[in-house]
């Protein structure tokens, strides 16, 4: 995901992106936890995601 496509969504599009990606990585820790998570690299993946949507979202509430 690139924060470039990320800060053409409105900010309900974003909201329902933030909790998409909340749950996806508490499903991959839960995995990862019980040793069924088969790529790891995904973790580091969906926490930078995350990281992209958050500063997406504040970067649009400072320009409201």
């Amino acid at each position: 995901m690139k924060a470039a496509d990320l800060r053409d969504l409105t900010r309900e599009e974003l909201l329902a992106k933030l909790k998409e990606v909340s749950e996806e990585m508490f499903n991959l820790n839960f995995q990862h936890s019980r040793q069924q998570l088969d790529n790891t690299a995904r973790l580091g993946q969906a926490r930078r995601d995350l990281a992209r949507v958050k500063t997406v979202l504040r970067g649009k509430a400072g320009q409201e």
